[in-house]
């Protein structure tokens, strides 16, 4: 048994540890290697129409970008500054020109060049600010205002007009206390008097001009009360009404709300027929 033990003892290869020592190899200029951290894990294929409407996307962050670092340049002027590009711009707006161009991609071969591609699609005209940067390499603000430099701001409006609506309904019926609903109706005010010549939206300001100040008075807390202010039934149902109203035209967009997205919607037009 003894001699069985030391046969088998004997017969056991030993392992050792090695080590393999390798000398990396610095990688010349001439073999970059391309990131992928922005590409989707699985291959997407847009359609030609697809690739318009992402451009158009595109086309319209880089303009915002542009014009909020013109802005920038304005008041590094005033501040007697030397204009600089920000860092955030040079960053957002490099990562957005390599999403038009992987957008590009995706076109039947040959691949047109971008500037071609914005002009011929009529993205150049809708925004001069990106073509003139795509040309000259640095944002510039244009001597004549772009017709889609009106489009975001009155977006903006409507979005504000339907939260601000939504809002004040959802507080008139469930909040115990009234209190700051005038000036939720004041706020609401000066938004809709910022649009001009919109007959709907005069007559909900009219209606508001007309009811404010007794609603204000209504809210005014009796000294020594300790009771929530509450508005009346008739309040209650006006501003529910009037709430509602705003909610429903805005939702629809009837034709007088569309005279500063026309640009946007006639380009999305040629891709949606």
């Amino acid at each position: 048994m003894a001699h069985s033990n030391s046969s088998l003892s004997q017969s056991t290869p030993t392992v050792l540890p090695y080590f393999i020592v390798c000398l990396p190899c610095c990688l010349s200029a001439d073999c970059p290697v391309e990131l992928q951290v922005k590409r989707p894990l699985m291959p997407i294929q847009l359609s030609p129409e697809q690739v318009g409407l992402e451009m158009l996307c595109l086309c319209g962050q880089l303009d915002l970008l542009i014009r909020a670092q013109t802005q920038q340049f304005q008041d590094q002027l005033v501040a007697g500054c030397s204009p600089e590009e920000s860092d955030t711009f040079q960053s957002q707006g490099s990562e957005i020109l390599d999403q038009m161009l992987q957008c590009l991609e995706h076109l039947p071969k040959p691949m047109p060049q971008l500037e071609d591609y914005l002009d011929m699609i009529g993205l150049s005209a809708m925004f001069p600010r990106v073509e003139v940067f795509l040309i000259q390499g640095s944002p510039v603000e244009m001597l004549e205002r772009p017709l889609m430099d009106d489009y975001f701001s009155h977006i903006a409006k409507l979005n504000q007009l339907l939260v601000l609506s939504q809002q004040l309904e959802e507080d008139i019926n469930h909040l115990g206390s009234h209190k700051y609903i005038a000036h939720q109706l004041s706020v609401i005010y000066q938004v809709i008097s910022s649009f001009r010549g919109i007959k709907v939206f005069s007559e909900i300001k009219k209606e508001i001009e007309a009811n404010f100040k007794q609603l204000k008075q209504s809210l005014v807390a009796e000294e020594g009360s300790r009771h929530e202010p509450q508005l009346s039934a008739q309040y209650v149902s006006w501003i529910l009404e009037m709430t509602q109203n705003i909610t429903s035209v805005v939702l629809s967009l009837p034709e007088e709300l569309t005279e500063d997205l026309h640009p946007a919607l006639t380009f999305m037009a040629q891709f949606l027929s």
